[in-house]
């Protein structure tokens, strides 16, 4: 296999309702696995939470997502921004509608001065999206 890189997004107990909801609207293939599967002594409500969670899209996307281990902080913040750019334009704005549903526009989905169309939202479960569509 070559090597890869891709987002892996930590979330405070919500981690199955997002890597749900980007699949979604992504489509593809979801892997979830608890912390309960691989510590049999986890229990309550933590051996339900996602000890590690991978979304394969039928684009080659990879999306990968946990809720945070017991004695560890989440400290979300602005130091992650996923982007998704490319030429598909009814792809691109589709994802862009699934996307912000529920969530924040900063910068609508428009024409840009360099040309292309643009757009920057921070989804219901905190994360920050660009979405930037060139000319075919």
């Amino acid at each position: 296999m070559a090597s890869r890189l891709n987002p892996y997004i930590s979330f405070d107990g919500d981690a199955r309702q997002a890597m749900e909801f980007y699949q979604g609207v992504f489509g593809g293939d979801l892997d979830l696995n608890t912390f309960g599967q691989f510590n049999p002594d986890q229990t309550g409500e933590m051996a339900d939470r996602i000890m590690h969670g991978m979304l394969v899209t039928p684009r080659g996307y990879t999306l990968m997502g946990a809720d945070n281990p017991p004695g560890m902080e989440h400290r979300p913040g602005n130091n992650i921004t996923v982007s998704l750019s490319g030429d598909d334009d009814a792809e691109l704005r589709g994802y862009w509608a699934a996307l912000s549903e529920g969530g924040t526009v900063a910068v609508p989905l428009e024409k840009q001065m360099w040309g292309d169309v643009f757009g920057m939202c921070t989804d219901r479960f905190g994360i920050t999206w660009l979405v930037n569509i060139s000319e075919a």
